[in-house]
């Protein structure tokens, strides 16, 4: 099962907001959220969780990109713990490669379910889930696609769309 955890949210006068919890190693981490658009992402010292040892900036693309890398397999997780007492069925997540047949194609020219029996049920795009995308939803190369299927449809999607 999925857990939360206890968020703490500070402001930064003049700068944005700290937003960051504590992790089972005693550190804190977190982002800072720069009222000008940009974010770093921070580590406390695992001495003094209110000093921080690292500090990595990242744009607001980079700050999506690495949301969704993050956020997916916790969809995926969610989903597969959802399914978990149905025969069968798994949840897999697969990329959209940028240039690949797909980056900016319609969710319909897949034909995914049609010819696999699988069917995409979310997709990730820096950050942001899009549940039930409809068939003319617009595939963008980064994405990650959660598919949920059989193991031999989910070979097959992979295999369709290029991250099996």
């Amino acid at each position: 099962m999925i857990g939360w955890m206890n968020v703490e949210v500070t402001p930064l006068p003049g700068i944005g907001t700290r937003q960051d919890f504590m992790i089972r190693a005693g550190r804190r981490i977190g982002v800072i959220t720069h009222r000008d658009g940009k974010f770093d992402l921070i580590v406390s010292h695992p001495d003094d969780p209110d000093d921080c040892v690292a500090s990595i900036a990242l744009t607001p693309a980079e700050a999506s990109t690495l949301a969704g890398l993050l956020g997916a397999p916790q969809l995926v997780a969610l989903l597969e713990e959802q399914h978990r007492d149905v025969a069968g069925i798994s949840t897999r997540q697969f990329p959209i490669v940028p240039g690949s047949r797909f980056d900016s194609a319609a969710l319909a020219a897949t034909e995914l379910r049609t010819r696999t029996g699988a069917s995409i049920v979310a997709v990730v795009r820096g950050g942001a889930v899009h549940p039930s995308p409809r068939p003319d939803f617009v595939f963008a190369g980064g994405d990650l696609v959660v598919v949920v299927g059989t193991t031999s449809g989910l070979a097959e999607a992979g295999e369709l769309l290029g991250g099996g």
